[in-house]
């Protein structure tokens, strides 16, 4: 494998590991061990079936596009208006994520009295300013961004296995089975990548499929690990930030691995609104930049909302409206093959698949609320 497949591959795992990461150990304490396991490899199988059917997509249609555009083009306006609602919600959800987990984090590792909120705005501004860079400042954030986070969490597993009770790990509450699915679903998020994965890897399409597998079970197994940490030696007694339970070092973890989803995030949203509304230079950054930073003040200072409730509600919203549309996405895409292209990945599809997972999807919704 070349350097463009890695690449892409670290791409698409740097967007999906974020903030989730850190809500997971929090919300396995309470499902159990156990259930959360089952829920992340029952979800991430259905997450790879989904990022490979929009693999297809991007590799089927002609033209340059971003999720809401796809939706357009097999689905109407309709399909338009709710991929770019799902894609909204989801991106801001996380954005907002982002920015309280690094302000908390940062001020808990610098010394001082400063308000978690002033070193949350030093964040954005960091980011803001990157983000200028464009396509090769993604590359060079991903490929370094998860390859410190893979070495950080090994080298924390490496220094706290000693340490973890086995008993910790067999757990699983019956009455709150179903916690985790807003948070797991959240944490496997990585659709608003996948257009970007077919402009990296162009001229080698035939990789796309292994490196979006790859780029999907890489951060699958690195939660399996971290969550054990925290659950195997801490027990229940578990931060909403899980990083915020241990030292520095853990808390550099969290830093690292929300400030490489924040980059992904915020050039797909630019691009969201740049190829498929066409909002002017000035718009684009107001929306992309100004709004979520705004939203981030209004959220801290009114303390209305809590970490892993962003995370659950972002997860199920966006993660399961998203899902619905690619599946539909795919169906009309195979239908209608007249001006498209022969793709390099050929995912199965038919109704009972489509109506199957749609159930899965509806019904983490409806739990995510009735908790």
């Amino acid at each position: 494998m070349n350097k463009k497949f890695w690449a892409t591959t670290f791409t698409l795992t740097g967007t999906i590991i974020g903030a989730g990461i850190l809500g997971l150990p929090a919300v396995f304490a309470k499902s159990g061990f156990l259930a959360g396991l089952f829920w992340l490899i029952v979800l991430g199988a259905v997450m790879i079936f989904v990022n490979l059917s929009l693999g297809e997509i991007t590799l089927r249609t002609r033209g340059k596009h971003q999720l809401s555009g796809y939706a357009e083009k097999y689905l109407g306006a309709w399909g338009k208006r709710a991929m770019f609602f799902s894609v909204i919600f989801g991106v801001y959800s996380a954005l907002l994520a982002y920015l309280i987990g690094e302000g908390e984090s940062l001020s808990k590792i610098i010394p001082g009295n400063t308000p978690p909120i002033i070193f949350g705005i030093i964040f954005w501004i960091i980011m803001t300013l990157l983000l200028t860079r464009g396509l090769k400042g993604l590359k060079r954030v991903e490929t370094w961004g998860v390859t410190i986070i893979i070495l950080i969490v090994i080298g924390i597993f490496i220094r706290f296995a000693q340490f973890i009770e086995p008993a910790n790990l067999m757990t699983w509450n019956q009455t709150s089975f179903t916690l985790p699915i807003g948070v797991v679903l959240f944490a496997l998020l990585g659709f608003t990548s996948i257009p970007e994965l077919r402009q990296e890897i162009k001229g080698q399409e035939k990789l796309l499929k292994k490196a979006i597998i790859l780029g999907t079970i890489i951060p699958i197994i690195l939660y399996i690990i971290f969550s054990s940490i925290f659950i195997g030696v801490l027990g229940t007694n578990i931060a909403q930030i899980a990083t915020l339970s241990f030292g520095p070092l853990m808390t550099f973890l969290g830093i690292f691995t929300m400030l490489t989803s924040y980059f992904v995030l915020s050039f797909s949203l630019k691009n969201t609104f740049k190829y498929d509304i066409g909002t002017s230079k000035k718009t684009n950054f107001l929306l992309t930049s100004i709004l979520p930073l705004i939203i981030y003040i209004i959220v801290t200072q009114f303390e209305f909302i809590g970490f892993t409730l962003i995370l659950g509600i972002g997860g199920v919203i966006s993660g399961g409206s998203t899902g619905i549309l690619a599946l539909l996405m795919l169906k009309r895409a195979k239908d209608n093959t007249r001006n498209n292209k022969k793709p390099e990945i050929q995912i199965p599809i038919n109704w009972t698949l489509i109506a199957i997972l749609s159930i899965i999807f509806i019904l983490g919704i409806i739990l995510e609320f009735s908790h």
